[in-house]
């Protein structure tokens, strides 16, 4: 079968409140009660504010393993995701699943970089058929197939915007697809929006046992809200921003 190039990340039709391009009317228009001094510490206080994200993307320690695999996912990820792939997301996912560590192995099985399960390792090419003959000990295989699954996953979630999307679809990831669809249906149900993960799905248990739901509600937070400004900051590439 012929390889699938897919459209960028970002083309699929998406519900979103507004939009970052809207002009903004200046602080000190907008706060005409405040006195000079206020407004100028209120402004200090926001970008206090802004800039605690890249601090603590400062402090998070890059592995020295990642450099050799950089151009690898650079490719695997520009292939089913478009230029303006999210790489440094598909970075900080990789740093969380082995720390780049490609021999890794876990305490319930999953293998090699991306930590896939033999099972869904085995079941991938039945549906990415272009990546190949599984083998989760190949970096190249790992990657490819890590942008892979995330692609898939994406096309099959829907998020009230593409920092939601993309938490959906890291959840889908550690946990399946089908905790993810049971989650939002029993979110819909508790009046909660199903199309936020954050502060609304993420709250919601529809059965997973205690430690699974702890483990795969830190999933897409470690690495959304964490680890992937680490990438962002070190050139890695464009991320995804709330």
């Amino acid at each position: 079968m012929r390889t699938r190039l897919f459209p960028p990340y970002c083309v699929r039709p998406r519900i979103c409140p507004g939009s970052w391009t809207k002009e903004s009317t200046p602080l000190a228009k907008r706060l005409p009660s405040l006195s000079g001094a206020k407004i100028h510490a209120l402004m200090a206080l926001l970008f206090l504010l802004c800039t605690a994200v890249d601090i603590h993307a400062a402090e998070i320690a890059i592995p020295r393993a990642a450099s050799q695999h950089k151009a690898t996912l650079t490719r695997a990820a520009h292939a089913y995701w478009g230029l303006d792939a999210p790489i440094s997301v598909f970075a900080a996912q990789v740093h969380t699943e082995s720390w780049w560590r490609n021999n890794t192995v876990s305490h319930v099985g999953a293998q090699g970089l991306a930590q896939f399960m033999p099972a869904t390792a085995k079941w991938l090419p039945s549906v990415m058929p272009e990546t190949g003959t599984p083998a989760p000990f190949n970096p190249a295989w790992s990657l490819r197939a890590l942008c892979a699954y995330d692609k898939w996953l994406w096309d099959r979630v829907h998020g009230a915007t593409d920092f939601e999307c993309m938490a959906f679809t890291l959840s889908a990831y550690n946990g399946g697809l089908g905790w993810v669809n049971r989650d939002k249906a029993r979110a819909k149900k508790l009046g909660k929006d199903d199309w936020r993960w954050f502060d609304h799905v993420e709250n919601v248990n529809a059965g997973r046992s205690k430690a699974a739901f702890a483990e795969n509600r830190q999933y897409p937070r470690r690495i959304l809200k964490e680890r992937q400004q680490a990438y962002v900051r070190a050139g890695w590439g464009p991320g995804i921003e709330p």
